[in-house]
Formats: C-alpha cells, structure tokens, sequence
C-alpha cells in the first residue's frame, strides 16, 4: 500500500475514495479548499428563510450502488427514506391532469397496464424507446428516439433532463442509456427513490467526515493545491502556497477537484469544456397533507418538487436561461406553479433561490468524449469526480463510483509494487 495517499478535494468523490481507502494500515490526507466539506453535495443554513437546506436537490435510487455503499460504510444508510414500491407522481399544469407511474419489480410488465404508465401512450412505444440501449458511439438522443409525444414529454424527458442537465435531443445517447439501463431496465427494485430527508451533508459528509477522522484521516480544510510538480512519470510535490508537501516514492495523489480546478491544475489532462446550470428554490412552508415526498411537474418552469418537512423545494435542470431572471421573479413563478401542484392556497412563503452556473460538464456526444479516465500518464495520480469517465453522467452515483475506482487503483498499484 501506498505510503501515504494524498486525496485533493472533499466533495463526495474525494470522500467516497477516502472512505475506501481508511482501514487500518492506509495513511491518507484529505486537502479541501474551502472550509466546507462537500462540494455540490453539502447542507447549510439560509438566514432568509431560517433554515438548513441543501445546495441542490440529489435524488438517489435504489439501484445507485455506490451511494448506497458509501452511506452504509459510513453509518447513514438509514438517513435516504423513500417509499416501498417505485411510485411516481406526475401533474401537467397545462391540462390538471395527474397520474402515478407505478413500476414493477422484476420484468417490466408495468408497461401492458394502462393505469401504471404514462397516459396516452402505448405499449410500442416503450418498445421503439428501447433503440436508445443500442445506440452508436457519438450518437444524441435526438439520433436514435423521436423526441415527441406523450412518452417522452411525460416521461423521457423529465427523467433525461434531470439526469443529462442538457436537453435531452442534443445529449450524448450513451449516458441516457446508461441511465435507463440502470433504471427503468432494472425494475422497480433499482428504481424505488430515496431522499436525503434531513439534509445532504446529514445523510453524507458529517457522517463521512466523523468515519474518517475517527480512523485517522487527516482532514485539511481551507488546504487549497494551487500547483503539482513532476518528475518524469510521477507526481513529486504538492504545493498549497503557504506549505508544500514532498512525495515519497511509494505516495500517491488522487485529484478529486471540479472540472475547471483540475484542467488548472493538470492542463495536459482532457476534459470536458462548457457548463450547464441548475436552479433550486426553496419555499418555507409546511407541505399540505397527502403531498408525496416527490412530484414531477410538466408544462412548467417547475421540473421536480422536493417536499420536506417544513419546506418544498424545487429543482429546474438545463436552467442556462433562467441565470439572468430576477430571484424575485423566478420565486414567484415558481411558487405559483408549486402552489398549483401541491394544492396550496397560501401566499408567496419566504424563500430562496439557489442557482449553480456550473453544476454540471455538458452531457453532449462531444464533451463526453473529452472525460479522462481514472488512470493518468504519471504513476502516482488518479483523477476522480463525476466529470471523469463514469460512463455515467454528472450524479451523486457516478461522483461515488469515481472515488471509489481511483481508491482501488491506488490499492492495486500498491499491491503490484509489493509483488514486484
């Protein structure tokens, strides 16, 4: 085993590969720049509407594998709630029309029953949606489905959108395959929702960050790496401005950074170019009775309604163009729309907005192309973050995976070096 490990990042990547690695025997140093673990994926406190919330939504499935394995390696397992069955309440605020999308365990018979999928939609069109798992490398969405009609505008789509963060025509059909493949393909057993009801950081970094530290991890916050050094085909020194760390031969990195910060500090590393932005507003305001702990939205702003207890917070994917709407404006819509679907006659509660201009890497054909693997050309760096080659898109669950794989390749180099 290496030395030490030195992880750069305490987003859930760098966690989740900090957490594979901190059994007994394991050296490893944590290095975040900010002063709150977590990345896109942490809690915290709003003075404007007096209350912990999250800095976006994460919804997480049943079948998210990597999530459910951290969250029980660090003890949180019980803190993602969701329903027994997959159910999936569905409004069209331009018709009033409502409906629950009800999948089966098992083999996806669901689909022949008219009162568990879509309205007006039928049984062949979940069979010609099914070109999407073969599509070509390169393709978009929009190449292999027909991106009209009540299948896809009542279903495709929400799921494609929330998940790509681009429009789903011009996405890479490779992530939306993977995607369907690992949910709807699996049944309802993979793709029961699970909700982090008491906040992010609750469910995943205080737990992790109390798992690590009481392993020995060290945890350096406010550490920021502002350049590497190489020799030949290894990295040799960390310098973080105010101290600098000297590489032991048998040491090894694992850059868990966001996109722009690992381009900065690795420019002779692909990655994805461009962003998409995520909007989130919150609303204080106790959910009305029967309101399902999550509700897809169509024919509005409103895309997904998150309720918790005293609050409903909402989420709007592929959100470019709502970054130059006033926060009073977008509230206001919004909360109509929420109004509207929750059945709430109250007036506009106190809220927050909360808009990410870089959430995500663009999840097209081209930008995909550009992801780096774990590996690199030095010996003793890997890379981790959803926005490496996960064959996913930007999630918590491909965010958990890269973590993890650059954990085990570090193992191995290690067990390859002892061998030797």
């Amino acid at each position: 085993m290496a030395r030490t490990v030195h992880i750069i990042g305490a987003g859930l990547a760098g966690l989740a590969a900090a957490v594979r690695l901190a059994p007994p025997g394991v050296s490893v140093v944590v290095h975040e720049a900010t002063a709150h673990p977590g990345g896109r994926c942490r809690s915290f406190y709003d003075r404007a509407i007096g209350m912990t919330i999250d800095n976006g939504n994460h919804l997480v499935l049943s079948g998210n594998r990597a999530v459910r394995e951290f969250a029980q390696a660090i003890g949180s397992a019980a803190a993602l709630v969701g329903p027994d069955s997959a159910d999936f309440p569905f409004v069209d605020l331009s018709s009033g029309e409502r409906w629950t999308l009800r999948i089966n365990d098992g083999l996806p018979w669901w689909i022949l029953d008219r009162s568990r999928r879509v309205p007006g939609t039928r049984v062949g069109e979940y069979l010609r949606a099914g070109r999407l798992l073969r599509a070509a490398d390169g393709a978009t969405v929009g190449d292999v489905l027909d991106c009209s009609g009540p299948l896809y505008t009542r279903l495709l789509r929400p799921l494609l959108v929330a998940a790509l963060n681009v429009e789903p025509p011009e996405g890479a059909a490779s992530l939306a395959a993977a995607i369907v493949r690992e949910t709807l393909g699996k049944g309802g057993a993979a793709c029961r929702p699970l909700i982090a009801r008491d906040g992010l950081s609750h469910a995943f970094i205080e737990p992790a960050l109390t798992h690590l530290r009481e392993r020995g991890v060290d945890i350096r916050l406010e550490h920021e790496l502002h350049a590497i050094e190489f020799e030949g085909v290894r990295a040799a020194r960390l310098d973080f401005g105010t101290d600098a760390v000297e590489l032991a031969p048998d040491d090894a990195v694992i850059v868990a950074v966001p996109t722009h910060a690992a381009a900065a500090l690795l420019p002779d590393v692909s990655t994805p170019q461009g962003y998409r932005a995520i909007a989130n507003v919150h609303f204080r305001i106790a959910p009305p009775p029967g309101t399902p702990p999550m509700q897809g939205v169509i024919g509005g702003t409103t895309e997904w309604i998150f309720a918790f207890e005293g609050r409903l917070s909402v989420t709007i994917s592929n959100a470019d163009r709502l970054m130059t709407v006033s926060r009073d404006t977008l509230a206001r819509t919004v909360w109509a729309e929420v109004a509207s679907a929750v059945g709430s006659t109250a007036e506009l509660p106190p809220w927050q907005v909360v808009r990410e201009r870089r959430a995500t890497f663009v999840a097209t054909p081209e930008q995909n192309a550009r992801r780096p693997g774990a590996r690199t050309q030095w010996s003793n760096l890997f890379l981790a973050g959803d926005w490496t080659a996960t064959g996913l898109p930007a999630t918590l669950e491909g965010a958990a995976r890269s973590g993890q794989r650059a954990a085990e390749l570090v193992m191995a180099e290690a067990s390859t070096r002892s061998a030797a």
